[in-house]
């Protein structure tokens, strides 16, 4: 097996671990850590197949732009955990695991050697061509994305806000 083949199974693993991490944990914000390693794995994964613009869009769209948004509507909608250690060491264990074998990877992408393994054919598009195409060719799409996410803000905005019958008892004490 080749280092590219080893990487990308050791990469997939960690994928396929952190996004059940996701979807089993029962605090929400823990859930959107574990995702975030989920968004880095899938964008290491695109650099390991010669990808490097769709790398840094993964990262800075998923786990950058989309998942601070989904912080804020946690954050927003305040839902009441469980009392728990602030960091408790069942969380930490995982999350080290997974921070380390994405920097063991990250170190073995940077500085192998470039002629060990299999050469993957080179398809070079600047991102300004990247641009081009998509916004000639899937500009409906985008803007229904972009209503999406405005739709998605304003509901958050929405359930984060005070209910009906807060102000009420709020009045009431004064």
């Amino acid at each position: 097996m080749t280092l590219f083949g080893l990487l990308f199974y050791l990469i997939a693993a960690v994928i396929v671990a952190s996004t059940a991490m996701a979807v089993t944990r029962r605090n929400i914000v823990h859930a959107v850590i574990y995702l975030i390693f989920s968004f880095l794995g899938t964008a290491l994964l695109f650099y390991l197949f010669g990808a490097p613009l769709l790398a840094v869009l993964e990262v800075i769209i998923y786990a950058g732009a989309i998942m601070v948004l989904f912080l804020f509507v946690v954050m927003m909608i305040r839902v009441d955990a469980a009392e728990e250690v602030l960091f408790p060491v069942s969380q930490w264990i995982p999350a080290a695991v997974f921070g380390l074998v994405y920097i063991a990877a990250a170190f073995l992408m940077v500085f192998s050697a470039p002629g060990a393994g299999t050469e993957l054919p080179l398809l070079w598009a600047t991102p300004q061509e990247f641009a081009l195409y998509i916004f000639q060719n899937y500009w409906f799409f985008i803007e229904i994305i972009s209503l999406l996410l405005l739709v998605a803000l304003i509901g958050a905005f929405r359930l984060g806000g005070p209910k009906k019958g807060a102000s009420q008892a709020v009045e009431d004490k004064a």
